[in-house]
């Protein structure tokens, strides 16, 4: 039985969408794959941050972005809040939002 991916927002959705050309190209391949085999596909792909939070790790030729997601009973991922990375380590702010969101989405789907 395959995962499937919803989005916080549609807004979430249309900035993963409008990524440059070789991010959403390898976006659209570690879906696929989190789609068949689970969300969880180690590093480099994917990395969990605890508490539920996992980051998508894209790298491509404009550079490198992250989406935050977490999962869902049912077999459901959740894609909350993604950025292009400028620093090496994560901005606590972005993830900060991610946090927030995994919050509400959870407390809606209890």
């Amino acid at each position: 039985m395959d995962y499937t991916i919803g989005y916080y927002s549609e807004e979430v959705q249309e900035q993963i969408l409008t990524l440059p050309d070789t991010l959403a190209a390898r976006y659209i391949v570690l879906t696929r794959r989190m789609v068949s085999l689970g969300p969880n596909l180690g590093e480099p792909h994917t990395k969990a941050f605890g508490g539920g939070l996992f980051e998508l790790r894209l790298k491509g030729a404009e550079g490198i972005a992250r989406v935050f997601f977490c999962t869902l009973v049912g077999r459901r991922i959740v894609m909350l809040h993604s950025f292009l990375k400028k620093s090496e380590k994560t901005p606590p702010r972005e993830r900060e939002i991610a946090e927030r969101r995994m919050k509400e989405v959870k407390h809606e789907n209890a």
